[in-house]
């Protein structure tokens, strides 16, 4: 088992305003925006409730946005590359790694609204320590958790990341973790974590968009 507080999580956050972009087919452009900043707050919520996470760092360019953040007691930098998400996780893996030497980094996705603090420590104690690890979402294709030591960090978000975390010599790890592997880019993905379980800032703003919860 890993130690309590080993891991920072390094957390990508589009502004809201840009985030959740395939959530207009079935939401008001409004709502879209509403659930992108409730997903990130839920997130990042959880990720402060693990016994294994030291500290939440996260990267986005909404000043407004980092301020709620902040109060939810996360770190934050502005993404001050521009050029991606690999690119962003980087610069704040390079952030991380001098707030918090001794921690490894966790790059993980911010569209995780039904993640229980439980399946993020089940993941980081399931590591095999030494090289990089990722999980791969409910779908199987894509990544929505990435770590290594800080020295072998690579992370290869976009589609088909989870083959690409493979070929680039990262373990996935098993099990069912269903609340972390469930991220939401669409409507369906959406009901598919309310019947798992989100957090109260999701849910507020669903029950605001009238949507089903379960």
């Amino acid at each position: 088992m890993t130690p309590d507080g080993a891991f920072v999580v390094v957390l990508p956050v589009k502004p809201p305003a840009r985030g959740k972009s395939r959530l207009q087919r079935g939401l008001p452009d409004q709502g879209r925006r509403d659930l992108a900043e409730a997903f990130a707050l839920d997130t990042a919520a959880a990720c402060l409730a693990s016994a294994r996470v030291r500290a939440v760092l996260a990267v986005t360019d909404d000043a407004a946005f980092a301020s709620r953040l902040g109060a939810l007691g996360c770190a934050a930098i502005p993404d001050g590359d521009g050029s991606g998400l690999n690119a962003a996780l980087r610069q704040g893996v390079a952030e991380a790694v001098r707030r918090w030497p001794d921690a490894q980094p966790v790059a993980l996705l911010a569209d995780l609204p039904a993640l229980r603090p439980g399946d993020l420590d089940a993941a980081l104690d399931a590591l095999v320590p030494g090289g990089p690890s990722y999980v791969a979402d409910a779908d199987g294709t894509g990544t929505v958790l990435y770590t290594a030591p800080h020295d072998q960090f690579d992370p290869a978000f976009g589609e088909g990341s989870a083959r690409a975390h493979e070929v680039g010599g990262a373990l996935a790890v098993r099990g069912d973790l269903a609340s972390l592997r469930r991220d939401v880019d669409d409507v369906e993905d959406l009901v598919t974590a309310l019947a798992i379980g989100v957090g109260p800032e999701t849910l507020r703003r669903v029950a605001e968009l009238d949507l089903p919860t379960g």
